[in-house]
């Protein structure tokens, strides 16, 4: 492969409801589809077996309208990129298996890819709306399966210095808005309502971890049985003051979240601090940190709308530095529900 090549790369997504795919061209996106589930709305969160079956009924479809939309022939891809994990294990099989095949039918490399390290890298894309951060830098990734500090040496090489011990803040979010009888996913809709309430009209007890740990479950527990107890004395308690208790539920999980990032940042003596994962899409974090920045003096970095959230176009952007590491897949290399970052 040439030095002057430019390296074009399919990046397939299907860790858990989101089918995407995506290609990139050197660190530029050329397309990035996604087809949702909206079979689990219903159920109040995804349901395993459902997903798989409708990822095997995207994942050509997506691939296929990526494909077009890039105007990239299969011919002219260096390779493939797929999520090998963490996630839901009958999504995963089905991206891995259609990624590995369509790479050993076109005699081209797979690569597998972490997926939290993808959202971390999706920061490296060559967009307009956000710049690179300089290595080494602190990252906090934020999901609704993970939450992590991490400290970033490299595209290789990852550092967790805390991590949550129990539940993720995504789904703090979102068992909040199941309480109070939200639609699934009920993050976003937290965030839209806590807009218009009071941050600080309810109080809730945050979580006393070691270190850079988080923990989530106490609070989640907290909410709930304060709202419990309201409804037992007023059965119109969540309507009345709904506002505020989104708004003092996400300023709860901000502040934990911030305190945390920066310790991190104090002990690591970093000043360029990223946000990836797909609650970083939230305006009440975004905002917080912001104000921390302009406080510590730091840099930040915050990743578009579009790659905040599963999508092909950071599993295609770790690829590309998997294969400029020579990281290349096997066909024996397993979706795996359980994965390190650091491994």
């Amino acid at each position: 492969m040439s030095n002057r090549e430019h390296i074009t790369i399919l990046g397939i997504e299907s860790s858990c409801d989101d089918t995407s795919a995506a290609v990139l061209r050197d660190f530029k996106i050329l397309a990035n589809v996604t087809a949702g589930q909206d079979v689990h709305r219903d159920y109040g969160g995804v349901v395993p077996e459902m997903a798989s079956r409708e990822h095997q009924k995207h994942i050509v479809p997506v691939v296929h309208a990526a494909m077009k939309q890039a105007g990239v022939l299969p011919h002219e891809l260096h390779a493939i990129a797929y999520t090998q994990g963490p996630g839901l294990l009958g999504s995963l099989l089905v991206g891995a298996s259609f990624a590995k095949s369509m790479a050993l039918a076109l005699n081209i490399p797979s690569i597998p890819v972490h997926h939290m390290k993808a959202h971390v890298l999706a920061h490296f894309i060559d967009d307009a709306e956000m710049k690179a951060p300089p290595f080494p830098f602190l990252c906090l990734t934020v999901s609704g399966g993970h939450t992590q500090l991490l400290r970033v040496s490299s595209p290789i090489k990852f550092e967790i210095l805390g991590q949550t011990t129990d539940d993720a803040a995504g789904e703090a979010f979102d068992k909040a808005a199941k309480v109070l009888g939200l639609p699934y996913p009920g993050g976003p809709v937290i965030d839209k309502l806590a807009r218009l309430g009071d941050p600080h009209r309810f109080k809730f007890t945050k979580p006393k971890v070691p270190g850079l740990d988080f923990s989530f479950s106490g609070l989640k527990t907290g909410f709930r049985l304060l709202v419990e107890k309201g409804v037992a004395g007023d059965t119109a308690f969540i309507e009345k003051n709904l506002n505020d208790l989104c708004a003092s539920i996400q300023h709860t999980i901000v502040e934990i979240l911030m305190k945390n990032l920066e310790l991190a940042a104090a002990e690591q003596h970093l000043t360029h601090v990223a946000l990836a994962g797909g609650v970083s899409a939230n305006s009440g974090l975004r905002a917080a940190l912001q104000a921390r920045a302009k406080a510590n003096g730091w840099c930040t970095y915050v990743t578009p709308i579009a790659y905040c959230t599963d999508n092909g176009a950071m599993i295609a952007m770790a690829g590309y530095f998997g294969l400029m590491a020579h990281r290349e897949g096997k066909l024996s290399d397993a979706a795996t529900a359980r994965i390190s970052i650091e491994d």
